[in-house]
């Protein structure tokens, strides 16, 4: 099957190599030169221009679009509808909003295009272990993009499925990450307090490759931190900073939209922009109200 692919970063570019693989015809572009360079070098086919990339392709295309959320999104689409034919298909593979997902769907089925929501879970990994899919569209569009989903995924019959309409996909991609911020959190906090138990001189990496095996807490998660701990068990040279990618944020706010309690996820995404703050004006507050109310020392710089 034919795949049109915008955005060859890192894990653009690991699927169109995992594509290709499989027996795909990949055609991709990217501002990078660099990027359409290396895709040429796999034996796909690399554009300079998105008027090439939709020459490159036969009717009904399908294009997968793999930019940051957002306006990038909606400036790619735009620039592709005119150049595009009716019953072509747009796949959006990034981290978009779900609400956005649904818009740009409400937007493109009236013309004539179709639009496909899939959250992608995998990362760097995926080109070897394969991608976790979301599926959110109309069942016959999704059906008619299974060699695609077969071949980037775990197996064909694995770790990817229509999970709803529009919009779903990435709905419930939101939802994983929220999750995820939630263990890694926990992991965080359980490996932080062995790191403080001076007296037992505990092995950080060799506890969590004990728990990698018939544990009840073993997961990928932790697989990628023993390898971590192994490498730098200290973790010297790292700055105590944490990014989001904004789907934590989603899921907390949908949460209280929703009235679902979900405070393992909020925390943790308040660790994450507390991480942030080099002079915390909070905890300087609390310092001083414990030292009015109770005499408390404080510490000063």
């Amino acid at each position: 099957m034919e795949l049109g692919l915008i955005g060859l970063g890192k894990m653009g570019g690991n699927m169109a190599e995992r594509l290709r693989h499989g027996g795909h015809k990949i055609v991709g572009f990217d501002f990078s030169t660099e990027a359409v360079q290396r895709l040429n070098d796999t034996g796909a086919v690399g554009v300079n221009s998105l008027e090439d990339l939709v020459k490159n392709l036969q009717a009904p295309r399908a294009i997968w679009i793999m930019v940051p959320a957002g306006d990038p999104v909606d400036q790619t689409i735009a620039k592709l509808k005119p150049l595009l034919a009716k019953g072509d298909i747009l796949i959006d593979g990034g981290n978009s909003n779900y609400k956005d997902s649904q818009r740009r769907f409400a937007q493109l089925q009236p013309e004539g295009f179709n639009f496909v929501d899939v959250g992608t879970s995998g990362g760097v990994w995926g080109i070897t272990e394969g991608y976790s899919m979301m599926i959110g569209g109309d069942e016959a569009v999704v059906e008619s993009l299974r060699p695609i989903f077969e071949t980037l995924a775990p197996t064909a019959d694995t770790g990817w499925g229509r999970v709803g309409p529009t919009g779903a996909g990435h709905f419930v991609k939101m939802i994983h990450n929220g999750i995820e911020y939630g263990l890694m959190q926990a992991y965080a906090e359980g490996f932080s307090i062995m790191h403080s138990k001076h007296a037992l001189d505990l092995d950080l990496t060799q506890i969590a490759n004990i728990w990698r095996h018939g544990s009840v807490v073993r997961s990928w998660l932790l697989d990628l931190t023993a390898d971590a701990l192994k490498k730098n068990p200290t973790l010297d040279g790292l700055e105590p900073y944490v990014p989001d990618s904004g789907e934590g944020r989603w899921t907390v706010f949908e949460a209280i939209d929703l009235n679902v309690s979900a405070p393992v996820i909020t925390e943790s995404l308040i660790r994450r922009v507390r991480s942030r703050e080099d002079d915390n004006f909070s905890d300087r507050m609390l310092s001083v109200m414990r030292h009015e109310f109770g005499g408390h020392s404080m510490k000063k710089t």
